[in-house]
């Protein structure tokens, strides 16, 4: 029974990120700069938003909780204020954060891909992310400057 229960439980959170990543709005984060020593470990890229280093200062508000994003006309986000439940504009979404040892978290902080590609995601400047109407965040890929994806071209 316990053993059903946890497998139950996984593929309700996989599902639920597959329905995310299908049916979620397509916004980008803007990657805050890191160390180029450690922004390439491996087969993993090390992500920090620089929405998450503009919230630092924002101590008096809840551990978890949601802000307000405006979409520009590339879907880049930008920090308007904190959620309380008052309606949203037509280019206004709301995202989920959390804050675990004085730092905002909002969206995953780690970019997988197959080895050898690193090179392929190096101009990464976006994370890539679909959120869904609950504000939850699934990253999906990295975009450069100029808002195309980033990495290998197709059939490498």
């Amino acid at each position: 029974v316990g053993l059903a229960l946890v497998a139950a439980v996984a593929i309700g959170a996989v599902m639920n990120k597959e329905a995310i990543m299908a049916d979620g709005d397509l916004v980008l984060l803007p990657l805050a700069p890191v160390d180029p020593r450690s922004l390439i470990q491996g087969d993993y890229m090390r992500l920090d938003y620089a929405m998450n280093r503009d919230l630092a200062g924002s101590k008096n508000w809840p551990d978890d909780g949601h802000v307000v994003m405006r979409l520009d006309e590339h879907d880049v986000a930008t920090f308007v204020q904190i959620y309380y439940g008052q309606p949203l504009a037509e280019s206004e979404i709301r995202l989920r954060y959390r804050r675990r040892g004085g730092r905002f978290k909002i969206g995953p902080n780690a970019f997988y891909f197959q080895e050898g590609h690193a090179p392929h995601y190096e101009d990464a400047r976006y994370g890539a992310v679909r959120v869904s109407h609950s504000g939850d965040v699934v990253l999906v890929g990295l975009r450069n400057e100029d808002f195309t994806p980033s990495g290998p071209p197709v059939g490498e």
